[in-house]
C-alpha cells in the first residue's frame, strides 16, 4: 500500500558514505537522472485512473521532492543531479492508457534530451496496472532502458507491495524497497537507492549480480505488516544481508494482492558482487518466506461490518476505530462505497445518538455539492455513495441519508470540497475527490478524539491513528481491494498459488536465478 506521508524535512541520511569526498580534480561529477511513475492499482477497482489523477513534478521542483539533491547536501559536490520527471497518483483503478503513454512519452523524450547519464534513480512504486498492458513497469522500464542506453546504471526504489518480474528486474542495476509496512521509511527507501547508486558510480566496479527469485505466495497488505512475525522478523533480517561482504542490497516484496495479474506473487532480490552469496541469501529468505505463509495473520482483530460496529459500541475504549478495509483507497479502493454508512445507521444505538460515530472519505461530489448549495445547519436528503462503484454488487448501493449540514470546507488540497453531515450519532464526511484520512489534520474541525466511534477508509492503521485508537477493528468489508482474495475472482495469476490452492501443495522451486541484460 502506498505511503502518502510527506517527505520529512529532516530525513536521515540511508547510512555511512564511504566515498564522501567530492570527486577528484579533473574528474567529472557523474551525471545521474531522476525520475519515474508511481501508483498502485487494483484491478478489481472500478475506478479509472486519468492524468488529472497524477501530481507530475518537473526540475527545480522535482529535487525539492528529496532531502539529498540538497545544493549544500553532502552530495552536492559529487553528483549533478539532472531532474526528469516524475508523477505520482493516489492509489485506484488501472491507469487509462492514454494517461500511460502521455507520461511515459514526456519522460522518455526528458530522458532523450537529457545528454548522456551516468545513472538514474528510479522513483516508483510496482504496482501499477495500465488498461491493456500485463506488466507495466516492465514496459515502463524497457523503455526507460532504451532511452537511457545500455551503460547506465538504473537504480530502482519500490514500495514492498509491488511486483517484481524477472523481465522487468532484469532491466535494472540495482533495486530495493521499503523494509516498514507501514511504509514509515518511504523517503530512507528512496534515498538508499540513490546514494547505493551514488556509491556505485564511484566505485567503477558497474552492474552487480541480482540473485531473484519469486514466491508462490500472495497475501494482502494487512495479513503482512512488520509490526507482527512472522513480517517483523523476515524483513528485520535484510539489514544485516546487506551488510555482508560481498552483499549491496536484499529486499522482500509481499507483491501486490488486488490486481489479476501474472506477475502478482511474493519475490525477493539479493544484489551483490558475491554471486554465490548473493543466491545462498536470496534462497535462504524465499524459503523462510515460503515456509511461514500459513504464520502471517491479520495485523489486528478482525471480523464483519456489524459485528465490528457492535463490539465498538458495546466497548468502553474511546476513540474505538474501525477499518473499512475493502475501500481502502490508498490500496485502490474507489472511496466511493457507503457500505459502512449503511451499517452504522442501522446500529440503533448509532441512530439514536446514545453513541457518536464519525466516518470521512465517502466520494460522492453530487452529494458534496447538494450540501453546499443547501448551507451549514441544513437538512438534506441525500443518497450517497456508489457514484463509480455502482453496478458492481449489492455492496456498491447507495445510501440514503438524511440529516444535518454541519460543517463545509472548500478546497482541500486533495479532497477538493468536503461536506459533514450528521443523522443522529452518525456524521458522515463526504468529499467531493478522492481523499485519505491518516492524520489528524485531515479531518479539519471535526475532532475525531470527541467521538466514540471513527471508521476510516483504510486497512492497517497508520501511525497517529494507530496512537489515537484506544481500540480498534478491521473490518472485512466488501470492495476493490477485498482482504478475503478469494471471492474477488482472480482468473489471470499464476497457479497454484497460496493461499487460494490452500491444500498442501508440492514445495516450490526456490532457487534464484541470476539475471542478465
Amino acid at each position: 500500500m502506498a505511503s502518502t506521508a510527506p517527505r520529512p524535512a529532516n530525513a536521515p541520511a540511508a547510512g555511512p558514505d564511504p566515498d564522501g569526498a567530492a570527486a577528484p580534480p579533473g574528474r567529472r561529477r557523474p551525471r545521474i537522472g531522476i525520475g519515474g511513475m508511481s501508483i498502485e492499482s487494483s484491478t478489481f477497482c472500478p475506478h479509472r485512473t486519468t492524468y488529472d489523477d497524477f501530481r507530475v513534478t518537473r526540475g527545480a521542483e522535482l529535487l525539492d521532492r528529496y532531502t539529498w539533491t540538497a545544493s549544500d547536501g553532502d552530495l552536492a559536490e559529487r553528483v549533478e543531479w539532472v531532474p526528469l520527471l516524475h508523477a505520482v497518483s493516489l492509489p485506484g483503478g488501472p491507469v487509462e492508457r492514454e494517461t500511460y503513454d502521455r507520461i511515459k512519452g514526456e519522460l522518455i523524450e526528458r530522458l532523450r534530451r537529457a545528454g548522456p547519464l551516468d545513472g538514474l534513480v528510479y522513483d516508483i512504486h510496482g504496482a501499477m496496472s495500465v488498461l491493456g498492458l500485463e506488466d507495466a513497469e516492465d514496459d515502463l522500464t524497457e523503455a526507460v532502458r532504451e532511452a537511457i542506453g545500455p551503460d547506465a546504471l538504473i537504480s530502482a526504489a519500490m514500495d514492498l507491495h509491488g511486483n517484481v518480474s524477472r523481465r522487468f528486474a532484469g532491466r535494472l542495476d540495482l533495486i530495493t524497497a521499503h523494509r516498514l509496512a507501514p511504509h514509515e521509511d518511504a523517503w530512507e527507501t528512496r534515498e538508499r537507492a540513490a546514494r547505493k547508486l551514488v556509491e556505485r558510480l564511484a566505485s567503477g566496479r558497474g552492474r552487480p549480480h541480482l540473485a531473484w527469485v519469486q514466491i508462490p505466495v500472495l497475501l494482502p497488505g494487512e495479513r503482512t505488516s512488520t509490526r507482527l512475525e512472522p513480517a517483523k522478523s523476515l524483513f528485520g533480517r535484510l539489514a544485516a544481508v546487506e551488510a555482508m561482504d560481498g552483499v549491496v542490497d536484499a529486499a522482500i516484496w509481499v507483491g501486490y494482492a488486488w490486481a489479476d495479474e501474472p506477475r502478482c506473487r511474493a519475490a525477493v532480490v539479493v544484489t551483490g558482487d558475491d554471486p554465490v552469496l548473493a543466491v545462498e541469501q536470496a534462497r535462504s529468505l524465499a524459503r523462510e518466506y515460503w515456509e511461514r505463509r500459513r504464520d502471517f495473520a491479520f495485523v489486528g482483530p478482525t471480523g464483519g461490518a456489524d459485528e465490528c460496529i457492535a463490539e465498538a459500541v458495546a466497548s468502553s475504549a474511546r476513540p474505538f476505530l474501525i477499518s473499512d478495509s475493502g475501500d481502502n483507497p490508498t490500496a485502490g479502493g474507489a472511496g466511493d462505497l457507503a457500505h459502512m454508512l449503511g451499517r452504522l445507521l442501522a446500529n440503533e444505538d448509532l441512530a439514536a445518538g446514545r453513541a457518536t460515530a464519525l466516518h470521512p472519505g465517502i466520494t460522492d461530489p453530487a452529494a458534496v455539492a447538494e450540501c453546499f448549495a443547501a448551507g451549514p445547519g441544513a437538512t438534506v436528503r441525500l443518497s450517497v455513495g456508489g457514484g463509480v462503484s455502482r453496478g458492481t454488487g449489492d455492496h456498491a448501493a447507495p445510501c440514503e441519508l438524511t440529516g444535518e449540514v454541519v460543517a463545509l470546507r472548500r478546497d482541500d488540497p486533495v479532497g477538493g470540497d468536503l461536506a459533514a453531515v450528521r443523522h443522529g450519532g452518525v456524521t458522515a464526511i463526504l468529499v467531493s475527490r478522492r481523499k485519505p484520512f491518516h492524520t489528524l489534520a485531515d479531518f479539519g474541525e471535526l475532532d475525531p478524539r470527541g467521538y466514540d466511534l471513527v471508521v476510516v477508509k483504510i486497512g492497517y492503521l497508520e501511525p497517529e491513528l494507530y496512537a489515537l485508537a484506544a481500540d480498534w477493528r478491521l473490518a472485512l468489508t466488501p470492495g476493490g481491494v477485498d482482504q478475503d482474495l478469494p471471492r474477488l475472482g482472480h482468473h489471470r495469476i499464476e497457479r497454484p498459488l497460496f493461499p487460494f490452492d490452500d491444500a498442501e501443495f508440492d514445495t516450490p522451486e526456490l532457487t534464484p536465478r541470476l539475471l542478465t541484460r
